[in-house]
């Protein structure tokens, strides 16, 4: 059979640990066997990026512009007990927070489906989309620990020099503080991906923030939302026969408990970090979740929801066996291949991400999966397997549909 062919190069994002094993056996046993794979490499590995002083992942957030679809692997975000193990010369940031602000998008994060993973919320038999904003607020905050007693202020100054002053805490004693920003363009951004993607996707959109309390800055986002919507996408919105509602998001996460699904929840970036995780354990695995990053200047970044499985890593270190789920990161290359297949109108190329997904869903739904599905599986008739077995069975599924 003749490889699919390809036109335009995705950007590819190596990462680290457990992941980056899986990011080979996909490539070798899902990928290359049936794809004339065209990538442009980045290694977002935590030794390279070192090597690099963290310029590989500017270098991989600015080839995704040039080219407009990416597709990553988990990476380390490093803390203080990766210092010596990788001989850091720093701590370096997240990369997917270097790349998420420099692409300016919004991500889309929902639930993998598959019969015999049963939600933890009974009600939701439908998928819930959590749309997270990828700019600011504590991932850029800026921090103090205040030793002693004295005043803290919020302090601006317009470029003439003037300043304006807001009391933050009158200290007694030894605290904490920090400093959020956010700004105006990247929270239109952020509204106009969620407007587009709901519109997209035929799904009602809720947004939610704190805004009782918060009455500024979360106040903030609530107007800049409620404006571009009234003034660009009401009509669209009536005449796709979807809603657009906001509401604090404590109501939020009582509606959300209490429905059946099938909407986008948007969220402020923290927000949106703690609830999709949230989301996708109580739909049964974060290695169940597919995750894009979704600019409105038509960028797109795919990639796993979840973390480089450390624990796996160790133990494969070891020589000792592995049955780590490869699922979203396999959902990361079919959704990278399906919109390079979109933008470069090539059905052949999207026809084989459907089919390569369908065969993910068929081999579990026949029995074969790995251990964190096997140990949450309803279905009679299950096995479990190892990471290379499971990448196997799923090659020979997808070679009976292909």
């Amino acid at each position: 059979m003749d490889k699919i062919k390809m036109t335009t190069p995705l950007v590819e994002m190596d990462g680290d640990e457990m992941t980056r094993i899986l990011w080979k056996l996909i490539k070798d046993e899902l990928l290359l066997p049936f794809v004339d794979l065209k990538t442009e490499y980045y290694d977002l590995g935590l030794d390279y990026r070192n090597k690099t002083n963290d310029q590989v992942t500017f270098d991989s957030a600015e080839a995704t512009k040039k080219y407009g679809v990416a597709v990553k692997c988990a990476t380390i975000t490093p803390n203080a007990a990766r210092m010596p193990e990788y001989n850091l010369k720093e701590m370096w940031k997240s990369p997917n927070g270097t790349i998420r602000a420099i692409l300016d998008g919004t991500v889309f994060r929902a639930p993998i489906i598959v019969k015999g993973i049963e939600p933890y919320v009974k009600n939701w038999t439908k998928p819930i989309t959590i749309a997270r904003h990828a700019y600011g607020d504590v991932y850029k905050g800026v921090e103090m620990k205040i030793p002693a007693a004295g005043k803290t202020e919020l302090v601006y100054t317009n470029e003439a020099g003037e300043e304006t002053r807001e009391l933050i805490h009158e200290f007694d004693g030894p605290g904490i503080i920090q400093g959020m920003h956010n700004i105006n363009k990247s929270i239109e951004s952020f509204a106009r991906s969620c407007f587009n993607f709901a519109l997209d996707t035929k799904q009602d959109l809720w947004f939610a923030t704190k805004d009782t309390i918060s009455k500024k800055y979360d106040h903030t986002f609530k107007d800049i939302f409620a404006d571009i919507f009234e003034n660009e996408y009401k009509e669209k919105f009536d005449e796709a026969g979807i809603e657009y509602f906001y509401t604090l998001i404590d109501d939020a996460v009582a509606r959300v408990m209490r429905s059946e699904g099938g909407y986008i929840w948007a969220c402020k970036n923290y927000d949106g970090d703690v609830m999709s995780d949230m989301v996708a354990t109580a739909f049964g695995s974060l290695s169940m979740m597919t995750s894009v990053l979704a600019s409105p200047n038509g960028y797109y970044e795919y990639e796993a929801a979840h973390g480089t499985v450390q624990r796996h890593y160790y133990k494969y270190l070891k020589g000792e066996e592995t049955s780590t789920n490869p699922i979203a990161t396999i959902f990361a290359w079919t959704g990278a291949l399906r919109k390079r297949g979109e933008l470069d109108n090539l059905p052949e190329l999207m026809a084989f991400a459907d089919k390569l997904e369908k065969a993910c869903i068929d081999t579990i739904e026949n029995g074969e999966m790995t251990g964190d599905l096997y140990l949450i599986s309803t279905l009679e008739n299950k096995k479990k397997l190892n990471t290379e077995e499971f990448i196997l069975a799923i090659r020979k599924t997808l070679e009976g549909l292909m």
